[in-house]
């Protein structure tokens, strides 16, 4: 059975191992980092390291009376397989894919779909997910078929040594490249939402101009860190909200001098206009760097020939 925990703040700045023992005092802290290293807990839905921090109101979900590590059922969830070896599977997610089951989502997901095309991912935790992209979020993910794999990318990502490149399509105009530096922790009034903190966790963002195009840009976008809503959050931080995003940019912004015509496609896009467009890192056996990079999908390209047809 699952349950789920908020820090306080006596605890804020504490291990993840330390937290949930304190949290969950019924178990040891042998226990609780052997769940932690399994996948069977969660911090905000993600996959967490024992040694990493914590912060005020962020969530520590459990599960402790699973038997196995992965007990979602299979289904047949579309999803485009771009590379396949021994050790990983680079998945094409397509937008609206939520990654895993839980609170609010119980099937449907790419780890149930995972599942279904690749029995043996479940005997790993989260069906091999070692790291996450939004539902609304389309583009690249890498996923693990052994755990010694597993282990080695989830070491590589908290190192920092991986590369996440990403587009994305915003209401406003910017110029030239900057990095954006500003801790991400959890909104106090909103549980679901992500916000720029002082006592945050620390999350850098880099942003390069692409294309400018009116008063929308398209962005290139390379992240340091992987924070939850990262990009949506940063981007939205500095009046440049990514289009299609309606948590952080709500009021769906129209840029200055839109026409009635682009105004209706701006609101009318159906999800976050943001791809996960490459990753790279380097092989654990050869040592090798690999790159991998899947192109923009039509809608995002299409929205880009609607916002020039229309200014």
């Amino acid at each position: 059975m699952t349950t789920t925990k908020k820090v306080p703040i006596e605890l804020s700045g504490q291990r993840l191992d330390k937290a949930s023992a304190e949290l969950f005092s019924d178990f040891s802290r042998t226990q609780i980092k052997k769940w932690i290293v399994d996948g069977r807990i969660l911090v905000n839905g993600d996959l967490g390291q024992p040694k990493e921090s914590v912060q005020e109101d962020d969530e520590i979900e459990i599960n402790p009376i699973e038997e196995r590590k992965v007990s979602w059922d299979a289904q047949d969830i579309p999803f485009g397989i771009f590379h396949e070896t021994e050790d990983f599977i680079i998945i094409d997610k397509p937008a609206g894919l939520v990654m895993h089951p839980g609170s609010g989502c119980f099937d449907g997901t790419l780890a149930n779909g995972l599942i279904n095309k690749f029995p043996e991912l479940a005997n790993l935790p989260r069906s091999g997910i070692v790291h996450r992209l939004d539902k609304g979020t389309s583009g690249i993910l890498l996923v693990a078929r052994n755990d010694q794999f597993r282990n080695y990318f989830i070491n590589e990502m908290h190192e920092r040594r991986i590369t996440k490149k990403y587009t994305a399509i915003v209401s406003g105009s910017t110029i030239g490249s900057f990095p954006i530096d500003a801790a991400i922790g959890r909104d106090k009034n909103n549980r679901t939402k992500m916000c720029i903190r002082l006592d945050g966790k620390e999350a850098i963002t880099f942003v390069k101009l692409k294309e400018r195009i009116g008063n929308y840009s398209v962005l290139d976008v390379t992240i340091e860190t992987g924070r939850t809503h990262q990009i949506r959050v940063h981007l939205a931080s500095k009046k440049l909200p990514i289009i299609g995003d309606r948590t952080y940019d709500a009021g769906k912004t129209i840029a200055k001098g839109s026409s009635k015509e682009l105004i209706a496609v701006i609101r009318g896009f159906s999800r976050t206009a943001l791809h996960a467009r490459l990753l790279s890192f380097v092989c654990n056996k050869s040592g090798e760097e690999l790159s991998f990079e899947i192109p923009t999908p039509s809608d995002m390209q299409n929205l880009v020939v609607d916002i020039k047809n229309y200014t």
